[in-house]
This record gives structure tokens, sequence and C-alpha cells, in this order.
């Protein structure tokens, strides 16, 4: 049996501790890397806005109840990518297939959380927060994952959000600044004289004033930007993808990410959004385009970190806030749901169907019972791949999913 890396340095940074300062420079670097708790694990989290369709994601075909409650909008199992007997994917996510055949694609079937609410505000806010609008909501679930990254390692950048849209809840910090950048360049720095940024660096070191004071604080911060823009021109500049990404905004900015993780940047999470399945009327093609971009993309972005040589300490994950109702409506589309699956993929994941499927003949005023807890996924993905207390992180014990291949992996 193989001994991974993280494995082998588990096991021995006891044993590399114990020799102090007669250690060899080499071990004593990887037990410190060690006691840093699997600290170069990356979590890559994709949004998928608007409430997927959890049903037509990974299509029930051999359910005559599916058949039934969906006329027009049911995919027929002669054109899904088959997952077993009963269930496959859609149609447009043959990328998804292929990392499925690959052994790279976990399905986490029927996930939500009890009284769910159908509002996008608040049940995206729940999936933000783990916490409902009556209680207490200064921070989100990644931020306070951050918090305790940041007590463990110096990270410049610990987490960050590319795109367009408002940052999301939950990378909210009490303690820690997220940044949101809609793409690399806002890094370059333009400035307004004909300094360059090692001469900005040496001005704004010149004359150091007391860390506790405020100019202290302002000149300290604005040392840490200049540094981490100043890294990002050097170390991404000569970055090239090793496979070609589709045209869209979310592959662009599945690229970016794989251009700083390429670089180093000691960030752990990274953020990602695609809107627009809050599909109403006229569902079938809407739909179809968004399963082939967010497939395309997460694909083309694992196959690209993996020929980098990132592929094993990088895992990804789609979520929506809910999934839509079993019964297609007038429009030729859904309406509000509840439950519905959630995808994890990398190298280190378990594939294929986990947990079960929502019993199609056992709805909840028309609507999907959730079978598996989101906050469930949460705790597995903190304790198992970020190595992180889950408990202080969710506000409460939850048993974590099991979703990798082998935990130490």
């Amino acid at each position: 049996m193989s001994l991974s890396r993280r494995r082998f340095l588990a096991l021995s940074a006891p044993a590399m501790m114990a020799f102090g300062r007669s250690a060899p420079q080499l071990f004593a670097q990887a037990a410190n890397q060690s006691s840093e708790k699997d600290s170069d694990n990356i979590l890559v989290v994709v949004q998928m806005s608007g409430g997927n369709d959890g049903l037509n994601t990974v299509v029930p075909h051999s359910h005559d109840e599916y058949k039934k409650a969906r006329p027009t909008l049911a995919i027929a199992k002669d054109d899904v990518f088959s997952i077993d007997d009963d269930y496959g994917l859609h149609p447009e996510l043959k990328g998804f297939a292929d990392l499925l055949e690959e052994g790279r694609l976990g399905i986490i079937q029927g996930v939500g959380y009890p009284n769910p609410n159908r509002s996008h505000f608040e049940s995206m806010d729940i999936w933000h927060t783990c916490f409902r609008k009556n209680m207490s909501r200064q921070d989100g679930w990644l931020g306070r994952a951050i918090d305790q990254v940041q007590e463990e390692a110096s990270l410049d950048i610990p987490a960050l959000h590319l795109g367009h849209q408002k940052q999301p809840f939950a990378l909210t910090s009490l303690v820690h600044r997220v940044p949101t950048v809609k793409s690399l360049d806002q890094f370059r720095l333009e400035p307004l004289s004909q300094m360059t940024v090692p001469e900005l660096q040496q001005g704004v070191r010149s004359e150091r004033m007391e860390p506790a004071s405020l100019l202290g604080f302002v000149q300290s911060s604005t040392e840490n930007a200049l540094d981490v823009a100043q890294r990002m021109l050097e170390t991404t500049a000569g970055y090239q993808p090793s496979v070609t990404y589709p045209e869209s905004p979310l592959a662009k900015d599945l690229k970016t990410i794989a251009q700083l993780i390429d670089s180093e940047f000691a960030t752990r999470i990274y953020y990602v959004e695609i809107d627009g399945f809050d599909t109403h009327s006229e569902q079938a093609l809407a739909h179809a385009s968004l399963m082939k971009s967010v497939s395309e993309s997460v694909t083309a972005f694992l196959n690209d970190i993996n020929q980098h040589g990132h592929g094993d300490r990088v895992l990804v994950t789609c979520f929506s806030e809910f999934g839509r109702r079993v019964a297609e409506n007038a429009s030729k589309g859904t309406d509000h749901g509840t439950a519905a699956p959630m995808f994890l993929a990398g190298n280190a994941v378990q594939a294929g169907l986990i947990g079960e499927h929502p019993d199609l003949t056992n709805l909840d005023q028309g609507d999907l019972v959730f079978h598996t807890d989101f906050r469930e996924v949460y705790a597995g993905i903190l304790e198992n791949w970020l190595n992180l207390e889950s408990k202080a992180v969710l506000g409460g014990s939850f048993d974590p999913v099991s979703f990798l291949k082998n935990p130490l992996s």
C-alpha cells in the first residue's frame, strides 16, 4: 500500500519533533508542515444560484412518479449518462459523467434541511450561515472556518471570492477580511505617479510607525497589499493552462483559481458563483445550458490543476439553495422546492452516489423530503478535508458525511 505525503508526515511528525535541533533541516520542515494539520488542502465552492432542479440533474428515469409528474420535462433513460439502473446524469453533464467514470465525482443525494424555506434569500442565508434568521448571524460558515485556519497558519489571503457578484455571506468573518475580485487584473496596481511597485513598497517601509497606532495599522495593511500584488504579478505571469476552458464567466473564474493555486498562494478556500437556476418557465433549454456550463467548467478546471500536479489537494463542491418541486408547472418549468443533490469532485473523492435518493412516493405537500442535512456535508468537508473542528463552525454537532476514498490520502 502506498504511503501518501500527508500520511507520511502525520506519522513521522512526532518523531521528527523529538530530534529537536539535531533533526536534518528537511525533516524539521516536514514536521512543521505536518503540525499545520493538512494545511495544503484546498476547497473550491461553486454556488449554483436560483434553486437547481435536482430531479433533472440526477434523473430518476425509471420511476413512474417522476415521469407522471413531468409530462414535458422528464428526461428519458436513453438520453441520460447512466449512473446505475435507476438514475442517470442530465444529457449535458458529459464532463461530470467522465469524472464519475474516472472515479473523481461523488453525488450526495437529497440534501436539504428541516422546515425548508423556499425564499431564495432566506434559504441561501441558511446555507451560508447554518442558522435561521431568528438567530444571531454575524458571520458565515466559511468565515468561521477561516478564523480556525488562521489560528494554525499565517495566510496572506485565507479565502478569495472570484466574480462580479456581491460577496456571499458564507465568507463573512468577524476577524479577517476576504477579498472579492473580478479578475487578476484587479491586483495590478496602477500608481498615480511613475513609481513602480517595488518603489512603493520601499516608500511604505521607509518610516516605520508603531504597530499599535492607526498609522502603523494603515502602514502594515498597505505593505501587505503591495506584497500580495507584487507576488501576484511575479508568480502568475508565466502560467499556461493545460486544457482549453469553455467560454463562460464560470470557466474564467475557475481558470483564475487554477492560476492562483499553481502560483503556490496559501489560500485554502475559493468561492465562485453561477446564476440563472430559477427556471419557472420553459426550463428545458435554460437548464441544459446551465448544466453544460457547470459540467464543462468544473471538469476543465479539475483536469487543468491535475496536469499541473495539484489534483490531490483540491476538492470542488457544487450546491444550490434548494431544489425544485417534483411536478412541473403550467409554463413548462418548475417552482421552488426542497431537497437536491450536491456534487463533490476531485481525485480524493469517493465516486458514485452517496446516501439515499428522496422517496418519490413520500412527498411533503408535493415536495421531496430531504435525506441528508447540508450541515452533515459541511461537517465532512471541515473535518475530513480541511481538518478543522466542525462543531464551533456549524453551531452544533453533525455527523460528517463520508465522501473520501481515504480520509488520510
